[in-house]
């Protein structure tokens, strides 16, 4: 449904060889990810709720002992927990659709050309979608680093 205006899009970096081409388009759509939720989440409440939850989980180490304290806390760590994947819900809500649209494309593109590997690793062959993957986590790390997005 789409092919013609992806093909158009991204003809040109698919035109590179293979893994630069896919390693691109993983940084092109992890950086949109990434912006989405710097963007469409309050990342002062996001620190806040990491820092509370991380503090949460020091305090349980040290009531080990203590199993009605512990529960006491976990129940406080998983309301933080919950209103932290509250937060997050919307910037995905926003880029889950145009990306898995955009996943049928990668698998139309790399199914028509026949030899689904990708990326060779030692005698490991991967295909497309674990090389996303791969690159996907690795610039994921190193872009939220930059645009400090918690």
């Amino acid at each position: 449904m789409f092919d013609g205006f992806f093909d158009a899009a991204f003809g040109p970096i698919m035109n590179l060889p293979d893994p630069l081409n896919l390693f691109i388009i993983s940084f092109i759509l992890t950086a949109l990810i990434t912006l989405a939720y710097k963007y469409l989440t309050n990342q002062t409440k996001m620190k806040e709720l990491k820092a509370e939850m991380k503090e949460t989980q020091k305090k349980m180490k040290d009531m080990k002992d203590e199993p009605g304290k512990m529960m006491s806390m976990q129940k406080d760590a998983m309301k933080k927990n919950m209103e932290y994947m509250k937060h997050s819900m919307k910037p995905m809500l926003f880029t889950f659709v145009p990306i898995i649209i955009i996943f049928g494309w990668l698998r139309n593109y790399y199914t028509a050309l026949g030899n689904p590997k990708v990326l060779t690793i030692g005698s490991l062959g991967l295909t497309w979608i674990w090389a996303y993957i791969i690159f996907s986590v690795v610039i994921s790390i190193v872009l939220r680093k930059v645009f400090k997005v918690s």
